[in-house]
Parts: structure tokens; C-alpha cells; sequence
């Protein structure tokens, strides 16, 4: 069984794959993301996030995913270039993956099991649930699409501290 964030790796947008072990000392914020829902405007605010407080340690990475109402339907590198070209997105976005379900990422699979959700459910409910990481790599807490990348500033700030 995995034990830690670092164990895990994904594919980037050009299929690359990505050791999480290169993030290691970092404030991680893991974002399942869609390009066409409505908070998909929250790639402004983490992007925001990203570029205030990268040079202290916070890395922003987005997952996008399809499987909310199909509201990530293009191939990687079209997602990418949507939220570079429409949000300004520096910040690395993953190739597209399952959040749920058999085919779930394992990275997922383990997030959500180090943070369960509300009643201790296990699923994401929907785009843009959010996992905040320290740098030890546990997992400080699991945030609803509806909190804004705004509203996670405090609890960032002081797992950066």
C-alpha cells in the first residue's frame, strides 16, 4: 500500500511522464480540473495562487477530467492550450485522468483515502475539489469545488510557514 505522495506519477499533457517525487519539500494544491464548467474560472484564482507563493514552496498541479457531465471532453494538448490561452495557466496540468470509479487514478484512489469527504465518503463529487499536501507530503485537507482558490490562501500561508 502506498504510503506517501511521492510514490505516485502521472503523464504530462504530451504524455511524459511525471515523478511526484520531484515535488518533494513542496506545498502541494491537487485540482481536479474541466475547461468547460461553471468553475472553471477558478484557474484564474490558482493560477493567482501559484504565481504568489511558487517562490516560497507551493506547487499548483490540475488533473483535468471528464467525468462530471463531460465537461473536459478534448485531448490533453487542447485542454492545455485552453487554459494557458483563457486563464494564463503557468502552473502543470497533468494529462487527463478518472477521479473515480475502477479506472480512478491511483493517485486519486490514495488522496481520497487519506482525506475522505463529508460522512467519510470517498468520491470526488465534482471539478475542482481540491487537496492541499505539506511538505511531508500528508494531506492537510480536502476542499469542496465550491471554496474558491481564494478562501484556501490562509491554510496554504501557513502550511508554507
Amino acid at each position: 500500500m502506498t504510503q506517501s505522495i511521492y510514490e505516485f506519477e502521472a503523464l504530462s499533457t504530451d504524455g511524459v511522464p511525471v515523478k511526484l517525487e520531484q515535488y518533494r519539500g513542496r506545498v502541494l494544491l491537487i485540482v481536479n480540473t474541466a475547461s468547460k464548467c461553471g468553475f472553471t474560472p477558478q484557474f484564474e484564482g490558482l493560477e493567482q495562487l501559484w504565481k504568489d507563493h511558487a517562490d516560497q514552496g507551493l506547487t499548483v498541479l490540475g488533473f483535468p477530467c471528464n467525468q462530471f457531465g463531460g465537461q473536459d471532453p478534448g485531448a490533453n494538448t487542447e485542454i492545455a492550450s485552453f487554459c494557458q490561452l483563457n486563464y494564463g495557466v503557468s502552473f502543470p496540468v497533468m494529462a487527463k485522468i478518472d477521479v473515480n470509479g475502477a479506472e480512478a487514478h491511483p493517485l486519486y484512489q490514495w488522496l481520497t483515502r487519506e482525506a475522505p469527504g463529508i460522512l467519510g465518503t470517498k468520491s470526488i463529487k465534482w471539478n475542482f475539489t481540491k487537496f492541499l499536501v505539506n511538505r511531508d507530503g500528508v494531506v492537510l485537507g480536502r476542499y469542496a469545488p465550491t471554496d474558491t482558490p481564494k478562501s484556501l490562501r490562509d491554510d496554504i500561508e501557513k502550511a508554507l510557514a
